[in-house]
């Protein structure tokens, strides 16, 4: 059986009682904590920055995931490992010298990932894949939760993982964006080990319950 890293999305928790949902997945079986950060610009839409995050670390026992949407994300690197990332995830598109920031990312200390928007091939990894700790499969279009997922991921995925059985077998392929109860057994069967969900957790009657549910294979 493989394990399942199941990383709960804060852009969907109450953020008017923050402490209380971060509290809750320290003592739920979820691995990580998945941070979007967003500058309005790559993404139409803003989210929270350092302050926030600095906050989240201050209470969460468990690795800070954070994903950046935004434009020229190596800028920040250092910053971020100061605010708490444990992983760094940084878009394809977004990045003019991809393989220079993850060489920066991980001599800051993190592990490296690297996001696909839904309309970008997986091929275009092939060079940077043996460098990378992980990849992430955006299977909406950044910038909004609560969107529903695309089916075509489920192609991407099985593509990747075909990939990086050949240059990297122990890639984490990430995926983020409509995962729910209902298809996440098919994203980890295309080849997906690692799930982010925000509304069906945050959603959920009990998120404690679902995030049992979500990693279960």
């Amino acid at each position: 059986m493989k394990k399942i890293i199941l990383a709960p999305s804060l852009l969907s928790a109450d953020f008017g009682n923050l402490q209380k949902d971060i509290e809750m997945i320290n003592r739920s079986e979820a691995d990580w904590f998945h941070l979007d950060i967003m500058d309005g610009v790559f993404v139409p839409n803003i989210s929270f920055g350092f302050p926030v995050v600095k906050y989240i670390n201050r209470y969460a026992k468990k690795p800070l995931d954070v994903h950046l949407m935004i434009v020229q994300p190596e800028r920040y690197i250092d910053e971020w490992k100061n605010a708490g990332a444990d992983i760094l995830t940084v878009h394809y598109e977004a990045c003019t010298h991809l393989h220079r920031t993850i060489q920066e990312i991980k001599a800051a200390g993190m592990k490296a990932g690297v996001s696909l928007n839904p309309h970008t091939n997986v091929e275009l990894l092939e060079d940077i894949l043996p460098e990378l700790d992980m990849v992430l499969i955006m299977s909406v279009n950044p910038g909004f939760g609560g969107q529903s997922f695309i089916k075509q991921s489920l192609t991407k995925i099985k593509k990747l993982r075909s990939m990086s059985d050949k240059t990297n077998p122990n890639l984490i392929i990430q995926v983020d964006g409509g995962v729910d109860k209902n298809n996440y057994k098919d994203i980890l069967n295309a080849g997906a080990n690692a799930l982010v969900a925000g509304s069906a957790v945050f959603g959920a009657e009990d998120p404690e319950d679902m995030i049992k549910v979500l990693k279960k294979t």
